[in-house]
């Protein structure tokens, strides 16, 4: 993606953790506490004088995890590497290399320094709403990815903690040793019956319970007490999750470095029986063959290559195989209406606020489940029905051989419109490499602009106008 693209998952928010609420739904709750052993010997001396037996203390570990490989972590890796502590970063590896993000080589920095480079899908997406392949593929394919970058890769964590029963053997399949999941730990923000820690070794090693997301609302008294509630509690594993690490930041799932060093330099000065470990030294376990996802089919010559082109399959209120994408500094409000050019429904997009940037509904950028497979050096015809108050184009990108996706060209512009017109552009060659195309008409200026019926051809096999 481009310097400042942002992607939202269909139906899905910013917000990554869940209470433990919803595993009781799936009846799937886990307890964590573990039980002190007092282990003591008596003599007569002792109990003749009241002596109260001794209790050992029990172990707290302590892990520091860091999720989504964005660039302002390599803050964080200052500070641990000064403290003399080691982290797990858990990288998608579909945006390595893009601005923003971490590159291949600050990771093998990190990993240099004693920090574990973990698992976390190829493009980030809501793995439950997936078709088992492309979960798969998902899955599998970054642990691939980061394998031939020469990483030693064995633990995962989910986007936005989103789990089930089928995704957890997937991960297991994978070769993992480990998922993480979030929001099943007691903080002063959520899940106040939770457990204290998760056990060591955990009783689901593909849904282990860490403390919702560390977020800018977060004080060095909540980090601490994260840690003393476990040590006071019977000790177990507290795994934290941090995102940006930055003096500022406009995403609140951020800490700044100042913060994260006063707790670092409070986690050094903690008792013997508190520890700061990676999710490897905890979880263990040997280093499994890789295995790759299912290879997508190739790309079709023939016939209309979107996949719910008119809209009409939802899924939670949402099109089916489509997101909302954009960037720079804008408001967009996105919805399903009625009538559609065709059928029932279309899709708006409102744009408000407007001073940079642009916003779009296309089909999700994924490794093939949903977003049309491409042939490089074939020219396509893409085309969609819209009504719009501004001028609006179609925005395109392209997926690479890894799967990550990258900004790839814009259309002529087209006038607005106060009934249904069709917008129609012939793309230039795909570049070599490329494997599929996303598009969607945009806004990149105050307005509201109506899409519907959208078609890709291969200009060899495009019907004729």
């Amino acid at each position: 993606m481009n310097a400042t693209e942002r992607t939202i998952p269909a139906g899905r928010t910013d917000q990554r953790w869940r209470t433990a609420a919803s595993h009781w739904a799936g009846g799937t709750f886990w307890s964590k506490a573990t039980t002190a052993v007092a282990v003591f010997a008596l003599t007569v001396a002792g109990l003749a004088a009241g002596t109260a037996p001794a209790v050992a203390a029990s172990p707290t570990v302590v892990t520091l995890t860091f999720d989504d490989a964005n660039a302002d972590q390599l803050n964080a890796a200052q500070v641990l590497n000064a403290k003399g502590l080691k982290g797990t970063f858990f990288v998608p590896s579909g945006v390595v290399g893009t601005p923003n993000y971490m590159t291949v080589a600050n990771l093998q920095g990190l990993a240099a320094a004693g920090h574990e480079i973990a698992g976390h899908t190829v493009t980030h997406p809501d793995l439950t709403t997936l078709t088992t392949d492309e979960a798969t593929r998902q899955i599998c394919n970054d642990r691939v990815n980061l394998t031939k970058w020469g990483f030693r890769v064995t633990n995962f964590a989910y986007p936005f903690a989103a789990e089930n029963a089928a995704v957890e053997a997937i991960a297991k399949n994978c070769g993992y040793n480990s998922a993480r999941g979030l929001g099943d730990i007691k903080t002063r923000f959520s899940c106040a019956d939770c457990p204290l820690a998760e056990s060591i070794p955990p009783g689901n090693a593909f849904n282990t319970a860490a403390p919702d997301e560390e977020d800018s609302s977060w004080t060095l008294a909540d980090l601490q007490k994260s840690v003393t509630q476990a040590e006071t509690g019977g000790g177990g594993w507290v795994q934290l999750t941090f995102h940006h690490v930055a003096a500022s930041s406009a995403d609140p799932l951020n800490i700044t470095p100042t913060l994260l060093s006063q707790f670092a330099t409070w986690l050094k000065a903690r008792p013997s029986t508190t520890s700061v470990k990676t999710v490897n030294q905890v979880i263990g376990g040997t280093v499994k063959p890789v295995v790759a996802g299912p290879a997508v089919p190739p790309p079709a010559t023939n016939g209309n290559l979107v996949k719910n082109p008119d809209l009409e399959t939802l899924v939670s209120g949402v099109p089916q195989c489509w997101q909302q994408g954009g960037y720079g500094t804008n408001t967009a409000a996105f919805n399903v209406v009625a009538p559609g050019h065709a059928g029932a429904v279309a899709e708006r997009l409102v744009v408000t606020g407007y001073a940079s940037g642009d916003a779009k509904f296309l089909p999700a950028l994924d490794l093939g489940g949903c977003s049309p497979g491409a042939t490089a050096g074939h020219t396509y015809t893409i085309s969609a029905w819209y009504k719009s108050t501004a001028v609006t184009q179609f925005a395109l990108y392209y997926r690479t051989g890894i799967g990550s996706w990258a900004y790839w060209t814009s259309s002529p512009w087209f006038a607005p419109a106060t009934a249904f017109q069709k917008a129609s552009w012939t793309t230039p060659p795909l570049p070599a490499g490329a494997s599929g195309i996303s598009f969607g008409l945009n806004l990149f200026a105050n307005g509201t602009l109506i899409t519907d019926d959208y078609a890709m051809y291969d200009t060899a096999g495009a019907p004729a106008p």
